[in-house]
Formats: structure tokens, sequence, C-alpha cells
């Protein structure tokens, strides 16, 4: 009855790459920058566990006693995009970079687009989700163009208010995106909602991922017999292969809840949460406050978490890249993401040091459950009693 939550705290990264240069990420780190901007996180159940032990963090000092064993870890794969991220946790390390447009779409590109949906768009740029209607929001509402954008992840962007494209056409209009740009990593449907000065994207999102180009962790797991339960968005991710059931949410505090009734349900497996808003609400937008409350509610949240957990269960929080909210930038940083590791069964304060690569998660849980993953190193044996 062997069970591994991973609880993913989306663009939560620790600090900046030895090659953060390469993508105009000097200087980025997530938790430690956050930390001095804001005098200081008041985190106090992270803090127990070992967070500041991984770096300095202010306000949030090392523990004499961590209750997690806890490090870092570097991504190996080229990029700093939220697929190559989950995927190299789950053990596929991604070689060459999906294709970005920090430039925008060509102009080919939306002309292959118009002519397949047979009608114009608007936008074309790297943008902001909520920036970018708020722009072309009205004008799209009058000519019923679609809004289409991208950031510095892979992705060709789709946004649609409900009432001029219905949720089907948008859909449909990212299907015929998948196949026109099969290299991309994302086609993502954006829905929004009310009017002009108060427009409100909906949580109808929807992506289009690439499918993963080998095995991961996920079918490994699925073949056995196991269950493989993801909340939040994981499950276009990996266009749903390995998944044995997907659960969608609504933002963190959704997240959280399901989390919790997803732990009552599966006794055995892995259940994998995605939280979401660290990203998305806060760390794209730049928003300082609302990334240090996140924590917080998080933090708040842990004791119900831990207080779940059974004999057997091997509990890990980790990230997929950062996203510093105090830097000029919008996007994703290449940085290297925290690892605490917590149970019953898990040694308390080993310091697992600085990982090669992501995938050492997911080797150490394919070791837990006797699955064998080809990339990373597993460090099972460092922590298991």
């Amino acid at each position: 009855m062997k069970r591994v939550i991973i609880i993913l705290l989306d663009g939560v990264g620790c600090g900046e790459l030895p090659d953060a240069s390469k993508y105009g990420d000097e200087g980025s780190n997530t938790l430690g920058n956050l930390s001095r901007e804001i005098g200081g996180l008041d985190l106090p159940q992270f803090e127990k566990l070992g967070l500041g032990n991984i770096i300095k963090i202010q306000g949030i000092p090392p523990a004499e006693f961590p209750s997690a064993s806890y490090g870092k870890a570097a991504e190996l794969s080229a990029g700093k995009d939220t697929t190559s991220g989950h995927w190299e946790l789950m053990g596929l390390v991604t070689r060459d970079p999906f294709p970005t447009y920090p430039q925008g779409f060509s102009a080919q590109m939306l002309k292959k687009f118009q002519e397949a949906i047979g009608r114009s768009t608007l936008g074309g740029w790297p943008a902001s989700g909520t920036e970018i209607i708020k722009e072309l929001g009205e004008e799209h509402i009058r000519v019923g163009y679609p809004i289409v954008y991208t950031s510095a992840d892979s992705v060709f962007q789709i946004a649609a208010h409900k009432d001029v494209i219905p949720l089907s056409q948008l859909y449909k209009f990212c299907e015929i995106a998948r196949e026109l740009f099969p290299d991309i990593g994302r086609i993502i449907a954006r829905p929004f909602i009310g009017s002009p000065g108060a427009f409100e994207r909906t949580f109808e999102r929807k992506d289009y991922s690439v499918p993963p180009p080998e095995v991961t962790l996920f079918d490994l797991l699925k073949d056995k017999g196991l269950s493989v339960v993801t909340i939040g968005k994981i499950d276009y991710l990996f266009a749903g292969r390995g998944i044995t059931e997907a659960c969608h949410t609504e933002g963190n505090k959704d997240g959280m809840r399901k989390t919790i009734e997803i732990m009552k349900e599966i006794n055995k497996g892995l259940i994998f949460t995605n939280l979401v808003d660290f990203d998305m609400l806060w760390g794209h937008r730049n928003n300082k406050q609302g990334f240090a409350q996140g924590l917080k509610e998080v933090d708040r949240w842990l004791p119900t978490l831990l207080k779940n957990l059974k004999p057997d269960d091997i509990l890990f929080i980790t990230a997929d890249h950062g996203n510093d909210p105090t830097t000029p930038s919008t996007d994703h940083s290449r940085e290297y993401i925290p690892i605490l590791v917590c149970g019953e069964k898990i040694k308390r304060g080993v310091n697992l040091g600085t990982r090669e690569s992501f995938a050492d998660i997911g080797a150490t849980i394919g070791e837990y459950f006797g699955i064998k993953v080809e990339a990373g190193e597993s460090f099972l044996s460092e922590i298991i009693i």
C-alpha cells in the first residue's frame, strides 16, 4: 500500500542556475528575492520542514532539527518551461528545446492559422494574458477575431470572450492550431468573460500539449497497476498519458482541498498536485504580495496535509521552474527547485545537497515502487529508514 504525494508549487524556484544568463535570468531567486523585497517571509510550517536550510530566506532561519530531508535540484532539460519541468520530474529530460517566439509569431504562422479557421486574428506577440485582453478585448468583441499571443514558454495561446466565440469553437480553434504547429509545446485555450475594463479569465482553460516522446514514470506506474492521479493542469502537460485519474482545479485553494479528498480515496500509487496560482496569478504579474500571501496559505494548510499522511506515504514538496516576481521579467526564470521530503519512513534532516537533475525525484519515487527510471539518480537510500 505504498503511496507518494507530490505537491508542486508552480514557479517557486530557489536561485539562478549556472546557465541562467543564457535565458536572461541573471539574479533570479524567487524565494530569496521575494523574502528580501517584502521584509521577510513568515512560514512557520515550512521553517520546521527545513525550507530555510536549502537557501538563505529572510524570515525563515535554518531549522536546527528539520522534520524533512531537504535539498535543491538543477534542470538538465533545455529551457525553463512548464512542460519540460514536469516531464523531467517524471524522468524525461528534454535535450532539444521547444521553439519559442520572443519576437512574436511570424506573419506566415498567423496567415496559416487564419486561413485554417476562416477568420483574422488579433495580437500575435508575447504578452501577459490578463494585459492582452485588457488591450484587445474591446476590439475582439467588436470584430469577433480571436486574440493570439505567446510568452517565454513554447505556447500558442488563444483568448476569446465566451459571448463572442463559444467555448466549443475556441477549443476547435486550439485543435486546429495543434495540428498546424506540431512542434510548439502547448496550444492553450484562454476563455474570458465580462465587459471592457472588467474582463476576467475563467477556469475553462484547456491545454493541448505535445505528448511525451518517451516513457515517463507515469507510464511505468500505470503499467504496474498503480494509480496515477493528477490534480490541476498536469494531465494536459502529459497529453493524458499514463494518468489513471485527472482532477482539474480552480486555483490553489481548490487544489489543496481536492488533494485531501483524493488522499482519503486513493490508497496506493502517486498523487501529484500542481498549485498553479504562484505562477499564473502572481509570478507572471510580478505580484509580490500575492505570491507571499499564497505561500502563507499553503503554510497554514501543511498541518492538514501532514495529518492525512499514512505510515507508508512519502511526501515531496517541490517546483518546476522559477517565476521571480521581483525582477523586471514577467516570465519563468531558469532556477533551481527546492526539495522537501518527509513521512514516517523518511529520515529527518538529511541534506540532499544540489541534485544534478529534477529527474532524481522521479528516480527516487520509482525505486520506492520497485521501478527503474532511466533518467536521474535515486536518493532513496539516503533518506529511507
